[in-house]
């Protein structure tokens, strides 16, 4: 599927939100900022947010809420920019929000019933307005936390654990009806899903799809570890992959719907995917070990996420 580089130079972009202008607002890890990116290629950094930003969403109140993983080494293997591990100035884990037009910065949490947040690094909203985020947790090279999922409300005034002893769960995305969780681990490479039984509460927690044992999905050989994930308008998740490069598209049932492989300068790093546009047939990948954001004519509509309306 052929794409157009929208712009390039970023540090480690991530979390991508395709807002209504055409522009795109991205984190970028490794400069610790949120980065707004215009259809001519032209960046702009939209707030200072430290650590390591690593997801993003738009809540009810058009705020751009960041999961901020705290901060990760950069290190470059044959030219390519990777993340991982636990830097030695790692602030810890938090969720922030941020006001598009201004740029000020509120951090509403850094734990939940005293246990700290270790590696924030996906969000997404339901539509009662509270929000769903992965902890991918940390490793520093011997051990690795195991990973848990969080649902917190956007005052900073509650926040419950959901999910735990994951390991690194990554990506995470509601079904259309709002009735399905997925999350997809990263180094398992399995899509995980849940069944929403009310505001934060889900029950079940059944093996969706996977990149196991050297047999991805479907009998092809190629092994790809799973990072975020998007939903398209008619249920199938999409989940971006590392090492093999590309978007594997899921349906709800399981099933591989097609495996879209992405040469961007033989980047290994595509972490992510959002949808824009007035048809919401634009997607926007991010190209992370390069520095790039493409652009797709998507051949299926992505979902209108909840509370898009808020976006500026």
């Amino acid at each position: 599927m052929s794409f157009n580089v929208v712009t390039t130079g970023l540090k480690f972009p991530e979390g991508p939100v395709a807002l209504p202008n055409g522009d795109v607002l991205v984190v970028e890890l490794h400069r610790g900022t949120l980065t707004r990116v215009s259809p001519d290629g032209t960046n702009t950094v939209v707030a200072e947010l430290g650590g390591g930003p690593n997801g993003a969403a738009i809540g009810p109140d058009g705020r751009a809420y960041v999961a901020n993983c705290g901060g990760m080494h950069a290190f470059e293997v044959n030219g390519y920019v990777f993340a991982g591990g636990t830097p030695e100035d790692y602030t810890g884990g938090s969720i922030q929000a941020v006001d598009l037009e201004t740029g000020e910065v509120e951090t509403l949490y850094t734990e939940c019933d005293g246990v700290q947040l270790r590696g924030p690094n996906d969000i997404v909203f339901d539509a009662h307005g509270g929000f769903y985020f992965t902890d991918h947790g940390k490793s520093n090279g011997l051990t690795s936390d195991r990973g848990r999922v969080y649902y917190g409300a956007i005052d900073g005034s509650a926040i419950q654990l959901v999910a735990a002893d994951m390991n690194n769960p990554n990506g995470i995305g509601l079904s259309p009806d709002g009735t399905r969780l997925y999350v997809s681990e990263t180094y398992s490479a399995r899509v995980w899903w849940w069944e929403v039984v009310g505001p934060g509460e889900i029950s079940g927690g059944r093996d969706l799809a996977g990149s196991g044992g050297g047999n991805f999905l479907y009998g092809s050989p190629d092994f790809r570890y799973f990072d975020s994930l998007g939903v398209e308008a008619d249920g199938n998740i999409c989940v971006a992959s590392l090492s093999t490069p590309g978007i594997c598209v899921i349906s709800p049932n399981g099933e591989l719907v097609e495996v879209v492989d992405i040469d961007a300068d033989g980047d290994p790093g595509i972490t992510n995917i959002c949808w824009g546009g007035p048809n919401m047939r634009t997607a926007y990948v991010t190209a992370s070990s390069t520095g790039k954001v493409l652009r797709f004519d998507w051949p299926r509509a992505g979902l209108v996420l909840n509370h898009q309306s808020a976006m500026v």
